[in-house]
């Protein structure tokens, strides 16, 4: 009885101590063991195998993340007293490096961050920090990212969360703008009313085109009828002029028939004239 407990024993042992050799590293992870004291190897994700009570196991999360530089007060080259703070994202690259050559990463880049942030503003004045965010962007994460290298970190973006200066400055540049923003509506309304008078002007002037267009065609329209007209009346009156050279003025009688060119010309249409007229020889 005593043996099959002792068994029992040693069988409950062994079972925990395979199972304390048992380690699950997850997808997003990385396993540096260590084997005493000694860095022995790097595990993916999956199934690891260590010796139990030699070995340990190191999880080393290789997901991009993200910190938080702590506002900070920087002057500016120009005097002016600014608050700013900033985001890191950052990603492990190489676990090892990230365990064994930095004892703590986030302390270690935060201030390197603030550091850098003071000699970068310091460098500009205001106006250039305002409106130069994107660079010194870029300067700050080309800092960082060169300076984590050694610590097996990848820093893959930095933003400027704020950059406030004081509130007297802050109430100045509102006026400025409010003022800029008043003299552009300006311009943009006298520009509108004088955009308004050359459309009412070229209006103006193409209806007086038009108009003029249009008399000057009924006055050539006057002028073709007035000229076909004249045309007409002096072939009717020189055909009266032979018509009357022709008949004379004598009491010869001459009969015209009702078809004839000379009863339209003399208006006799319709009717029988016995008209006097002198014979010739």
């Amino acid at each position: 009885m005593f043996s099959f407990i002792v068994l029992f024993s040693l069988f409950i042992i062994l079972l925990f101590t395979l199972m304390a050799g048992i380690k699950v590293i997850r997808p997003y992870e990385k396993g540096v063991v260590v084997r005493l004291g000694r860095y022995h190897g790097t595990s993916n994700p999956g199934l690891a195998l260590i010796v139990p009570f030699i070995d340990s196991l190191i999880r080393v999360d290789v997901r991009e993340q993200v910190m938080n530089v702590m506002p900070q007060e920087v002057i500016t080259k120009d005097n002016v007293v600014v608050t700013v703070d900033a985001v890191i994202y950052y990603k492990v690259i190489d676990p090892v490096k990230a365990e064994f050559e930095i004892e703590n990463f986030s302390i270690a880049a935060t201030t390197l961050a603030q550091t850098t942030l003071r000699n970068l503003i310091g460098d500009k004045q205001l106006d250039e920090i305002l409106t130069a965010r994107d660079h010194i962007n870029a300067n700050l994460r080309d800092v960082l990212d060169e300076a984590t290298d050694n610590w097996g970190v990848k820093i893959t973006k930095v933003e400027l969360q704020k950059i406030d200066p004081p509130k007297d400055i802050t109430d100045a540049m509102s006026k400025q703008m409010k003022a800029e923003r008043e003299k552009r509506a300006r311009i943009l309304e006298a520009q509108g009313i004088k955009e308004a008078n050359i459309l009412t002007a070229e209006g103006k002037a193409q209806a007086v085109k038009l108009k003029a267009e249009a008399e000057a065609e009924a006055i050539r329209r006057v002028g073709q009828s007035a000229e076909q007209n004249f045309t007409e009346r002096a072939q009717v009156m020189k055909r009266l002029e032979v018509a009357r050279e022709v008949l004379g003025t004598n009491n010869t009688k001459w009969i015209l028939p009702t078809t004839g060119e000379l009863v339209n010309v003399l208006n006799l249409e319709g009717k029988e004239k016995i008209v006097p007229v002198k014979k010739r020889a």
